[in-house]
């Protein structure tokens, strides 16, 4: 099963917000990330050490890292996530809306949906909100 099929929707928001928080200097602080997943730093810490045991982040003197792991894994969201958005877009949803529609599913779908989605998209280069959507493997080259 690939990692991103195991992953609650909160922990997806904890990496993001490890990403979000993290320099290439310093690591993300516990009550940075608490404060962007407006929880209670005890409660943000349950969400890390579970993503620790995964492997998709580390921590070292209170701060928080992406592994490498961690890193494709929110790749792979991020991918998931603007193709579901496009799919939302063609049925004429706001770019709000999309983005909340893409939310309710993109951790549902198949890394071989996404593909399919992908290929009947035509392959985009960014979503409805103009962020780059990062390409699959196989697909042709976008420049």
């Amino acid at each position: 099963m690939e990692t991103l099929e195991r992953l609650t929707r909160r922990q997806v928001d904890a990496l993001q917000a490890v990403r979000a928080g993290q320099t290439p200097e310093r690591g993300a602080s516990l009550n940075g990330i608490a404060g962007r997943l407006r929880l209670r730093p005890p409660t943000a810490l349950g969400h890390l050490t579970q993503l620790e045991e995964l492997g998709l982040i580390e921590r070292y003197r209170g701060k928080s890292r992406l592994t490498e792991r961690g890193r494709r894994t929110i790749v792979e969201y991020d991918r998931h996530h603007r193709i579901a958005e496009g799919l939302f877009d063609q049925l004429g949803l706001s770019a709000e809306d999309t983005c909340r529609a893409a939310r309710e599913v993109d951790l549902s779908l198949s890394h071989k949906t996404v593909e399919r989605l992908c290929e009947a998209e035509g392959h985009p280069a960014r979503c409805p909100h103009g962020e780059a959507i990062p390409p699959c493997e196989d697909e042709p080259d976008r420049a």
